[in-house]
């Protein structure tokens, strides 16, 4: 993965649980949670599972974890 990863760029980026729950195995980025003030940085994202549309925030720097997540679907 890459070890820039830009929360900016997160928009709908592909993204594949190493551990599966529920069914749940491959995940969208659906929203990037702006702070309320502009000079914040981004915090979170909401990420929505593709098989059950659930959704779910999550720290964004949480996708670094390669014990968590792999970029794209595998």
């Amino acid at each position: 993965m890459n070890s820039r990863l830009n929360p900016k760029k997160l928009l709908l980026s592909k993204w594949t649980a190493v551990s599966v729950e529920n069914k749940q195995k491959h995940f969208l980025v659906s929203k990037v949670i702006e702070p309320e003030h502009e000079d914040l940085p981004i915090v979170e994202v909401e990420i929505e599972a593709v098989y059950s549309k659930v959704k779910r925030i999550i720290p964004w720097r949480q996708l670094h974890d390669s014990t968590i997540w792999k970029q794209g679907w595998q």
